[in-house]
């Protein structure tokens, strides 16, 4: 497997090299640039922005820009924020542990709910409860994610109260109570509707797939055989029926593995998340390049290793897959 590892990250690099110019190039064809935000607030005259575009290196051709990119990045150096001033690592490391903490929780709680979902509906095929699930699957498939997440605001923080205290029963957004010291409680009560939010929809279709790939495998001979053998109910659904069932969902999983780093952009903005998902939009409105560049690439790299990581599970999940 290492071999196999190894194998696929080396042929990869030319990918990663692809999508860079790629993305490069889009960034600098669009309107607007990292000086623009000046520009519209009229706050430099033009030789101060002149100045500014000469110290960022906008003036220069866009392949030497580019080769000046990729030079700092194999170096370790990802470039400066524009409008902070700030180390672009920097600025990723302070907003990394939000997302990675809400993405976490979501996806934990999503898996927690799905797979013991998907298991049960297929086996009770056409029961009242696989009807139920079939229809709420539809319903959290087709509903836009942002319109889930502003109903949720508009039924438990503007609704809602709590009888105790008369507040609003959740909060609106952010990671903690403003002016409080840490809580768990209170971190816990932040997080329950960007987590609601994000796991609705994740619910919906890890559910889904689960039951119609189930449905699939418990019919296999091997299964019949095992149930000869006269192993419980239970051992044969999960383990010669989940295990195998499980290959498509490892692939939906694998897809959304560099949501952990880059968050859900719909549900930072609208819960105030101080995450990775606000930050590229913040970066997006400000035109800041080595930031959004930044971003963009570290997400191609966890999706490279997101699928490697995959396939490297089919084979544990399925003996008969080989990796030669």
């Amino acid at each position: 497997m290492v071999a196999f590892a190894i194998r696929r990250i080396v042929g990869a690099i030319p990918l990663l090299l692809f999508v860079s110019v790629a993305v490069f190039a889009l960034l600098h064809a669009a309107p607007g640039g990292p000086t623009g935000a000046y520009m519209r607030r009229g706050s430099m005259n033009a030789a101060d922005l002149a100045a500014l575009e000469q110290k960022l290196g906008l003036n220069d051709p866009l392949p030497v820009q580019y080769g000046k990119w990729l030079g700092r990045v194999v170096q370790g150096d990802l470039g400066m924020a524009v409008t902070t001033k700030r180390p672009v690592a920097v600025e990723i490391m302070d907003r990394l542990p939000h997302t990675l903490t809400l993405m976490a929780v979501a996806w934990g709680a999503t898996l927690l709910i799905a797979i013991p979902i998907g298991i049960f509906s297929a086996v009770r095929q056409y029961s009242k409860f696989d009807h139920a699930v079939t229809m709420l699957t539809f319903i959290g498939q087709s509903i836009p994610i942002f319109w889930f997440g502003l109903i949720l605001l508009l039924i438990f923080y503007m609704r809602l109260e709590n009888p105790f205290t008369g507040e609003p029963l959740m909060p609106a957004g952010g990671v903690a109570t403003m002016g409080a010291p840490f809580s768990l409680t209170d971190r816990i009560h932040h997080l329950i509707l960007p987590v609601t939010m994000l796991a609705a929809g994740w619910v919906a279709w890890y559910s889904r797939f689960l039951r119609a790939s189930m449905l699939e495998t418990i019919h296999q001979d091997y299964v019949r055989t095992a149930r000869a053998k006269g192993l419980s109910e239970r051992l044969v659904i999960l383990r010669h029926g989940f295990r195998n069932a499980a290959i498509p969902l490892v692939t939906l999983m694998a897809l959304d593995v560099p949501f952990l780093f880059t968050g859900a952009l719909f549900t930072e903005v609208i819960f105030a998340w101080p995450g990775m998902g606000r930050l590229f939009y913040a970066a997006a409105e400000r035109r800041d390049y080595g930031l959004l560049m930044a971003i963009i690439m570290i997400t191609s790299v966890l999706i490279v290793l997101a699928n490697i990581l995959a396939d490297m599970l089919y084979a544990w999940l399925d003996p008969r897959i080989r990796l030669s």
